[in-house]
């Protein structure tokens, strides 16, 4: 298993260690309902250093970008912009979600991509690099701290003289942050309760420095490292896709409820894009919903669902009893006329039929 930059910190910190993505990662500290908490109340500290970044760089760049990307990257004009989209495969499906960081407009951008698929990311991209784009991955040796929660962006403010107070949702900046040099700290979580991320080359005791100034500052207000484990329960009661869950090689980015990133009109042919044209033009046959749990049960990745007259639907792709609403809730894909509302299904747990109905996301 690889490690990162603060492996060794969550195993002196007690933390209850296991293998993610390839890398020894935490999944829980205290337990996932008090970092769960946690982060919605005051403020918590992701080590997401697993995540890919690959620098691309040259003239035509963003025209790579433009081809591989269902977004309009071309949006992004300006250093400090970023934007969330996804790789669409040659028949439909996502290769990956991903996060594009504007450095230089035309020029220099970093691409910000899952842990579990940085190789085939890589090489997906590389295969449409056609005008030699320079790239360069430089996944592991850059750490990355997610600072999330409300109170995440006030303590932050205290270790750096960049204006990270009025830094706006999917911008960032980049400069000297805990005494450390060239740190970009954006705005991008994947909580839905604020704050920052902090990409730092890994060198020099970097990863240390940082580390210790963020708790030094945040911990005695009540800061707590956090695992993986309540980053999904965070993700998922926003209604936040997870790569492997709820989107895949087999799902449209418009059946996963992300046409807001898919920009058929943006003046470039990307991969799949008459297919995605179709789909729009026909309707789709499924479509990624919420639901929360009626009755008793807890859904979990893989169930099926069933329509009210015991007809299979679709499946589950995400589940978990939620920690800020107190009940159990779920997404997955249902076919059409299954997706309304209020309308009522069965998620099937254990060969039983438990009630559930369809509700808007993110989930109250």
């Amino acid at each position: 298993m690889k490690n990162t930059p603060f492996t060794d910190k969550h195993i002196e910190l007690g933390a209850k260690m296991a293998e993610f993505a390839g890398y020894n990662m935490p999944i829980s500290y205290t337990g996932i309902n008090d970092e769960h908490h946690t982060v919605r109340k005051n403020a918590g500290v992701f080590d997401v250093s697993h995540m890919g970044e690959f620098i691309l760089k040259g003239p035509d760049a963003l025209d790579l970008i433009q081809r591989v990307t269902s977004n309009n990257a071309a949006k992004l004009d300006a250093p400090g912009k970023a934007q969330y989209s996804c790789l669409p495969n040659q028949e439909g499906g996502i290769v990956d979600d991903l996060l594009v960081y504007c450095l230089e407009p035309n020029n220099v951008y970093m691409l910000v991509v899952n842990a579990s698929n940085i190789e085939k990311d890589w090489n997906w991209i590389s295969k449409f690099n056609t005008n030699n784009v320079e790239m360069h991955n430089i996944s592991d040796k850059t750490g990355l701290l997610a600072v999330q929660g409300p109170k995440a962006v006030e303590y932050m403010q205290e270790l750096t003289e960049m204006d990270l107070t009025n830094l706006k949702y999917y911008t960032f900046v980049k400069g000297t942050f805990a005494g450390v040099e060239n740190v970009v700290v954006s705005a991008t979580g994947y909580t839905g309760a604020g704050g920052v991320e902090i990409y730092f080359e890994d060198k020099d005791g970097a990863g240390d420095k940082i580390w210790n100034e963020v708790f030094r500052v945040g911990g005695p207000k009540g800061m707590k490292p956090i695992g993986l484990g309540a980053r999904d329960t965070l993700r998922l009661e926003m209604g936040f896709c997870l790569y492997g869950n709820d989107i895949d090689d087999t799902t449209s980015p418009l059946e996963a409820g992300l046409g807001w990133i898919t920009k058929l009109k943006k003046g470039v042919e990307f991969n799949s894009i008459s297919i995605l044209e179709q789909q729009k033009a026909e309707g789709l046959k499924r479509k990624l919903v919420g639901f929360e749990m009626v009755d008793k049960g807890i859904p979990r990745h893989g169930y099926k669902i069933q329509d009210s007259e015991g007809n299979e639907i679709g499946y589950v792709t995400s589940g978990t009893q939620s920690p800020s609403l107190g009940k159990a809730i779920g997404m997955g894909y249902v076919a059409k006329g299954n997706g309304a509302e209020g309308n009522e299904i069965n998620i099937m747990i254990r060969d039983r039929a438990i009630k559930a109905k369809v509700v808007k996301m993110p989930f109250e």
